[in-house]
């Protein structure tokens, strides 16, 4: 359980939220705090005020896997192998393991081809691609994605959220402006100028916002 109390980080305010494990999308106008909310959750950013705990815990002593919506902010290596290698080499895993798991990863992702290709020399799509692999490769305790799905064609969209759906990760916590991708997730919330104004199923959260630009195209195009 992600437990929010009392919380204030520059224009966020929430008073109390609580979070199960599953997928929690967020959505909101641009500068609502949405990418402040997922760095308080990933350990990056540490509240003015208030408790965050994931499981009891401070996301700092977390497991926590980060895309930031920025491909090239991700990279932190030369070559794809590397950056997919380098949360299992930080924790000092055996060689023959870390190559066993990256190539698992780039598998699941459908990025193996990319493995032996330099980081500068991919597209912004595959930067999160192999973003997205890096930090699931080590089976994060929780998994926080800032608009990752921005740079990726339908395609891959679909075949991340199987992913993300079929994941072994407890928590994944996104934020998207893709309505289609939201109504996917387990639970929704609805930042406006720092403030939580729904929380809940997706059902239940885009109800409410059915005459605002929050709601998936789809939902207004079945009878």
């Amino acid at each position: 359980m992600i437990l929010i109390e009392n919380l204030r980080y520059h224009s966020l305010t929430i008073d109390s939220l609580v979070l199960e494990e599953g997928i929690t999308t967020i959505i909101g106008e641009n500068g609502s705090g949405k990418t402040s909310f997922l760095k308080l959750v990933a350990g990056i950013a540490l509240p003015e005020s208030g408790t965050l705990c994931i499981d009891g815990k401070d996301p700092r002593t977390t497991e926590i896997g980060w895309v930031n919506e920025f491909p090239d902010r991700n990279i932190l290596f030369e070559t794809v192998h590397d950056e997919v290698a380098s949360p299992l080499r930080f924790r000092h895993m055996p060689g023959g393991e870390t190559e066993s798991q990256v190539a698992t990863c780039l598998d699941r992702v459908g990025i193996s081809s990319l493995r032996g290709r330099l980081m500068r020399e991919l597209s912004g799509g595959e930067k999160i691609l192999v973003s997205l692999a890096a930090a699931m490769v080590h089976t994060p305790r929780v998994l926080v994605l800032d608009e990752y799905d921005s740079h990726l064609d339908e395609q891959y969209k679909e075949k991340i959220e199987t992913l993300l759906q079929k994941g072994s990760s407890p928590y994944v916590i996104r934020c998207t402006q893709d309505m289609e991708t939201a109504a996917q997730g387990d639970y929704l919330l609805y930042l406006k100028d720092g403030v939580i104004e729904q929380a809940g199923k997706p059902k239940t959260v885009f109800a409410s916002l059915e005459r605002t630009p929050f709601y998936p195209l789809s939902w207004r195009c079945t009878p």
